[in-house]
């Protein structure tokens, strides 16, 4: 029986290894983000930045894992990679692989510019390589249809929407400018067609419903972009992007007894990112005010729901690894 069982092994490895999906780097994003957010914490209360330097390092070393593991998968399964990049769905969560190096970029800016400077090229190379290949095969001659239309197909976007945060502190200004102009516009190009999907055809299926709270991110992230190229100033354009994220994130509360209905599955890392995202908008809007009660208070309360939900999800995978549940072939 024991030996049976020791030859079983290698081979659920393998299948396990083979049907690992891109999406796990949405972990690291979940992560990171909390990481920054919790940053954004340390400074409100003058605290020493030690839970946000763990936080990041979690990240790093979560990078770093899910990374050699899709490496391996890619070596050995090349195949499963192939059918992965060619999934109308899973297509776009291709992005937050060079998303998790613009984030990582940010986390070690404040200790190592350099590394910083160099996650920052290689994550934004690599995620203008992305969105342009991806965004030609989206006008290409693929059959998409509706259906395959949902949130994450705004990951490629919010990438771009990204690179400012890292990029104007490390000095490319120009650089940064265009990689927001390309994001945001494509952004509202995006908005238009996902919610003409959500409305006019066929619901979401449970396993994307998390992928509704990906509408924050744009707008969430686009004001703390704005905010860097703009020197810190809180202008109209500014305020457009904070509210809009707010709103979206108002909206998407609204189905949250639906989405608590629904059996977990990775997907649900789509949550995590966004909520950072909005929460250390609130942080950096509230700072702008000169620290406001009310703009204060919506910041605690946004990272209090940040952190419930990271732990959810993170006792949640935890649960699904063990059990086998995650990494099984889609049915």
């Amino acid at each position: 029986m024991s030996d049976t069982t020791a030859e079983a092994a290698p081979q659920v490895t393998a299948r396990r290894l083979e049907h690992f999906p891109v999406s796990f780097f949405a972990t690291v994003m979940g992560t990171a983000g909390l990481a920054i957010a919790t940053h954004r914490l340390e400074l409100l209360l003058g605290a020493r930045p030690v839970a946000s330097l763990v936080l990041g390092g979690l990240a790093s070393g979560l990078f770093v894992t899910v990374a050699g593991l899709y490496a391996i998968k890619l070596a050995r399964h090349r195949e499963a990679v192939v059918a992965e990049w060619h999934h109308p769905v899973r297509l776009s969560f291709f992005p937050t692989i060079s998303i998790s190096l613009l984030l990582l970029s940010l986390i070690a800016l404040p200790l190592d510019p350099r590394l910083a400077d160099g996650f920052w090229m290689v994550g934004a190379a690599l995620h203008l390589t992305f969105s342009l290949v991806i965004l030609s095969t989206w006008i290409g001659h693929r059959p998409f249809e509706p259906p395959h239309l949902n949130p994450a197909w705004f990951i490629p976007a919010v990438g771009n929407i990204i690179v400012p945060l890292a990029g104007v502190p490390l000095g490319h200004v120009e650089v940064s400018w265009f990689f927001f102009s390309f994001g945001v516009m494509f952004w509202i190009v995006l908005l238009t067609l996902v919610f003409n999907r959500l409305v006019f055809h066929n619901p979401l299926p449970d396993r994307l419903l998390p992928t509704l709270m990906i509408l924050v991110a744009p707008p969430a992230v686009g004001f703390l972009a704005y905010a860097k190229l703009n020197g810190g100033a809180l202008d109209g354009f500014g305020r457009l992007f904070f509210y809009a994220g707010l709103g979206l994130f108002l909206l998407v509360a609204t189905k949250i007894g639906q989405m608590a209905r629904i059996r977990f599955a990775l997907s649900w890392w789509a949550y995590s990112f966004p909520i950072a995202a909005l929460t250390t908008a609130a942080s950096v809007y509230a700072d702008a005010l000169g620290r406001p009660p009310a703009a204060t208070g919506l910041f605690v309360a946004l990272y209090g729901v940040l952190a419930v939900v990271i732990a959810i999800l993170v006792v949640a995978t935890v649960r699904a690894i063990a059990a086998g549940a995650i990494c099984q072939p889609e049915h």
